[in-house]
């Protein structure tokens, strides 16, 4: 038997909240320069939120309000932002990649969404208890072979004896661990600091495929952390479907201020082969995706991976 497990965390958990904000900035930058230069990190909790990166662009949006209209008006603001390095810049401007880095891409046929089993059973539980309970929160869903061992649910602002039965009509398992700390009123910033670009694993595929270990939110396409992991998924679907696979992993790899990667590799059902006939370029991949048509803030809710995005399909 194989036995994997995987978790999920609420849009309102701190991390999470975090990446919405640095995407939610991204976006405000994008909205009226196509071409902004964003890499911002995100650290909030106990009515402070602080904003510090790089960012080169056109135009100055009221970050301050952004930021308030998502955590509320009692917060202060910190912002730190500078102007992107010379050194990056003049690789970038050439079209290079604004950064080294190592992206990984997959695709299975376990479920309808091409994801692991074991993360999309999480995301679905997670979602609809989010639903109801509209608040920070983490599951955790363990499978031995097909079967559900156990899930691990831990929501704020929740009953046991009202939880429990919701998340039994969700999902059958052998046990139930339903706020095995106890039920618990304060959460999300007022609990706990959150910060951008910590849920990496839950951003990805879970935690039994690779990743490159590089983050996705408050980074514009030229930062290829993020752009070609977007693009080693749509690759990994693609190989899937035209080679009637049943797992692809692929493998990428990027020099800074280099447009080509070093590295591009799939692995179809354990047999290694080169990968061709994609522009890997920065530019290429936000081409291909249709980057500049993409809301960042919504990717960073649920995960950036099976919920029909331009590289899932």
């Amino acid at each position: 038997m194989s036995i994997k497990t995987a978790e999920f965390v609420s849009p309102s958990h701190p991390d999470k909240i975090c990446d919405f904000i640095a995407d939610s900035i991204l976006d405000a930058y994008l909205a009226e320069d196509a071409d902004s230069r964003v890499a911002v990190e995100v650290m909030g909790g106990h009515n402070l939120i602080t904003i510090n990166g790089e960012v080169t662009s056109k135009t100055h949006p009221d970050l301050e309000s952004i930021v308030k209209k998502i955590v509320g008006e009692n917060f202060k603001i910190i912002i730190n932002l500078s102007k992107q390095s010379p050194s990056i810049a003049s690789g970038v401007d050439t079209g290079g990649a604004g950064d080294q880095g190592i992206m990984k891409g997959y695709a299975t046929v376990e479920t309808e969404n091409m994801m692991p089993r074991e993360y999309e059973l999480a995301l679905n539980l997670c979602q609809k208890v989010y639903e109801k309970y509209p608040y920070d929160g983490k599951v955790q869903v363990t499978l031995n072979g097909a079967d559900v061992e156990t899930v691990v649910v831990s929501f704020q602002n929740t009953k046991n004896e009202e939880l429990l039965p919701l998340v039994k009509n969700l999902i059958q398992a052998k046990e139930y661990l339903i706020n095995p700390a106890g039920e618990w009123m304060q959460g999300g910033f007022d609990a706990d600091t959150g910060l951008s670009g910590r849920k990496i694993v839950i951003d990805n595929y879970g935690p039994e495929v690779p990743i490159g270990g590089g983050s996705f939110s408050g980074k514009d396409y030229t930062k290829v952390d993020r752009s070609g992991a977007y693009m080693a998924r749509k690759i990994a679907i693609d190989y899937l479907k035209n080679k009637k696979a049943k797992e692809v992993f692929v493998k990428l790899a990027y020099a800074i201020g280099k447009p080509d990667p070093v590295m591009a590799v799939a692995v179809v059902d354990g047999e290694e082969m080169k990968i061709e006939g994609y522009d890997l370029t920065p530019k290429g991949i936000k081409n291909m995706l249709n980057l500049n048509n993409v809301k960042f803030a919504e990717t960073a809710k649920w995960g950036h991976f099976g919920r029909g995005f331009t590289w899932d399909k």
